[in-house]
C-alpha cells in the first residue's frame, strides 16, 4: 500500500508544481537533470546488478535493447515529454491521446517489476518516483497552461490523463502479481534499458555551444551522490539469483 501510495503522491506532487510553476522552464530542466543523475546511477547500482546476476542472464543483454527500442517507439507518442521536450514543438503538434497513451505503457511497464521487489521501500521504487516527478511537472505545465484554452475546457480531459498516469505503474505492479517470479530479470532488463535511454538522453545532450555547463554537472552529480546514499544505506540480499 506503501508503494502504491508513494507512485501515486509522486505524479500529483509533480503535476501541481508544474500547474503553479510550470513557466519556470529553468527549474523543470534542473529537476529533470537531477532525477537523471539519481535514475541512471540506481540502472547501474541496482537494475544492472539484478539481471545480471540471474540464471539465463546470457540472453538478457536483448531485453536490454529491447527497453532502449521501446522507449524509443514511445518517444514518437510523447514527443520527449521524458526528457523535457515538450516546449520544441508546437501545442498542437502533441495529440493528448497519443501522449497519455505512451506515458501510460512507459509507467506501466515500469511497474511490473515492483511486484516481485524483495523490500517495499527499495531504490528501484525511488528511481520510479524521482522519474516520475520532474515528468509529472513538465505534464503539469503543459496540461493546465496551455494557450488558446479556457481552464473549464480542458480540466476534465487533463484530469483524466493524470488520473490514468498516476495510477498506471500500481496497475502494472498489480499485473506483475501473475507473473512468475523467473521472469523478474526480464522485466528489470527492460526497465533497465528505458531508464538508461531517458538519462543519457537528459545528461548527455549537448550543451549551448558545447560549453560547460558547472550546474548540470553539479546537479548530475547531486542526483548520483543521493542515489549512491541510498544504495549503500539499502539491505541488499546475499543473492539476485530468483
Amino acid at each position: 500500500m506503501t508503494t502504491v501510495l508513494l507512485l501515486i503522491l509522486s505524479v500529483v506532487t509533480g503535476v501541481f508544481l508544474g500547474k503553479h510553476f510550470g513557466k519556470k522552464e529553468k527549474l523543470a530542466k534542473n529537476l529533470l537533470i537531477l532525477s537523471a543523475g539519481f535514475l541512471i546511477t540506481i540502472c547501474l547500482n541496482e537494475v544492472f546488478p539484478q539481471v545480471y546476476t540471474s540464471s539465463g542472464s546470457s540472453s538478457l543483454g536483448i531485453f536490454v535493447i529491447a527497453g532502449v527500442l521501446l522507449q524509443m517507439i514511445l518517444e514518437a507518442l510523447t514527443k520527449g515529454f521524458e526528457h523535457g521536450h515538450f516546449h520544441h514543438h508546437s501545442e498542437h503538434n502533441i495529440l493528448p491521446v497519443a501522449l497519455m497513451v505512451g506515458l501510460f505503457i512507459h509507467a506501466f511497464i515500469e511497474g511490473i517489476p515492483l511486484a516481485n521487489e524483495q523490500h517495499e521501500m527499495s531504490p528501484y521504487l525511488w528511481g520510479i518516483v524521482f522519474h516520475n516527478l520532474p515528468i509529472s511537472f513538465i505534464l503539469g505545465a503543459f496540461l493546465f497552461n496551455r494557450k488558446g484554452e479556457s481552464k473549464s475546457s480542458s480540466s476534465y480531459p487533463s484530469i483524466l490523463i493524470v488520473a490514468l498516469f498516476a495510477l498506471a505503474s500500481p496497475m502494472g505492479m498489480l499485473l506483475g502479481n501473475y507473473f512468475n517470479p523467473d521472469l523478474q530479470p526480464y522485466f528489470l532488463a527492460i526497465v533497465g534499458g528505458i531508464f538508461l535511454h531517458i538519462s543519457s538522453v537528459i545528461i548527455f545532450e549537448s550543451n549551448k555551444n558545447h560549453n560547460i555547463d558547472w550546474v548540470k554537472i553539479g546537479l548530475v552529480v547531486l542526483g548520483v551522490s543521493l542515489a549512491l546514499m541510498m544504495h549503500l544505506f539499502h539491505q541488499h540480499p546475499a543473492t539476485h539469483s530468483h
